[in-house]
């Protein structure tokens, strides 16, 4: 079977578009045919060659998507999908069975796409910081992918939030999601901005003087869940807040998931989005020919929420 790709020819240089030829499903794999990808920043680092640098070249980028085994509908991700073997940036691929997680009545299959990284995600760091309907929440990075649905699964559980960002044209977004109010402005600012909420629990994809700025801010035996360091990889803590205030940090990492463990969160994430305890923001749907502006989206952080590829 000939398919389009997005496959990686050198890193460092555009994705391009290509007629490749699946070979036929081994044994323990099945040929998906693909409906929609997630596109996430970590397809761009392994575009870059900053993850996965000793993987196979040239080869199709993409770690989660959505489509039909037989007419099941199934996502897909996992397994080194797009950073040691082909990934599913294409119209079809053969993947290991193990990558297929079922589709659960009521979600369809541009949502099931985001299951894989951001979905999982979302449903897990609400659930490593156990938030609840006593916690006072404020979500860092909010208008990204993860920090929307986080909004959205924490408001089911009945929690108070407010979602950090830095962008005023995604305020609006962040309330729709469920946030009581969206808290534009930078890591210096983030102490001013929310003394009078004091929240019970943070919520941290940035990392950086976001992350120790979120910590001063915290309320007596608070808790920060940090899975995410865009804005910086280190930060300056102040111990004796910290300890003298009862802190507690987790960190939470997909990458290190075991494949029963992302099978489990992608289960329950689905289920979550079907059921209306979480929502999806699909902010861009781009066509499989337009990937490399796929990239530019989430480099330059021009859309809040998910960026999705349109396979076919």
């Amino acid at each position: 079977m000939t398919v389009r790709a997005a496959r990686l020819v050198a890193h460092g240089t555009p994705l391009q578009i290509q007629e490749i030829e699946l070979p036929e499903p081994a044994d323990g794999e099945v040929l998906v045919e693909l409906a929609y990808a997630g596109v996430n920043p970590v397809d761009r680092y392994n575009a870059e060659g900053t993850v996965a640098p000793d993987g196979p070249v040239p080869r199709t980028l993409g770690g989660e998507g959505a489509g039909r085994v037989g007419g099941r509908p199934v996502m897909v991700t996992g397994v080194g999908l797009g950073s040691m073997r082909d990934g599913v940036f294409a119209e079809s691929a053969v993947v290991p069975a193990a990558a297929l997680v079922d589709v659960p009545d009521g979600l369809d299959l541009r949502e099931a796409a985001a299951m894989g990284v951001m979905g999982s995600t979302a449903w897990r760091v609400v659930e490593i910081g156990e938030i609840g309907p006593a916690d006072r929440l404020l979500v860092l990075g909010a208008s990204g992918g993860v920090g929307l649905s986080v909004i959205s699964y924490a408001a089911s559980k009945g929690a108070e939030i407010w979602g950090q960002t830095r962008g005023a044209d995604k305020a609006d977004v962040i309330r729709e999601m469920g946030a009581k109010e969206a808290v534009v402005t930078d890591a210096a600012g983030l102490a001013d901005a929310v003394r009078d909420f004091k929240p019970t629990a943070v919520i941290d994809g940035l990392g950086g003087e976001f992350t120790a700025m979120a910590l001063r801010t915290l309320a007596q035996r608070g808790r920060l869940v940090l899975f995410g360091a865009s804005a910086g990889v280190a930060a300056e803590i102040q111990l004796q807040q910290f300890y003298r205030s009862q802190l507690r940090v987790f960190g939470y990492s997909g990458l290190i998931a075991t494949p029963d463990e992302r099978r489990e969160a992608m289960a329950n994430a689905a289920r979550a989005v079907a059921d209306g305890r979480m929502r999806v923001h699909i902010g861009a749907e781009l066509p499989l020919e337009s990937i490399n502006d796929a990239f530019g989206l989430l480099t330059d952080r021009k859309v809040a929420g998910k960026v999705v590829l349109r396979l076919r």
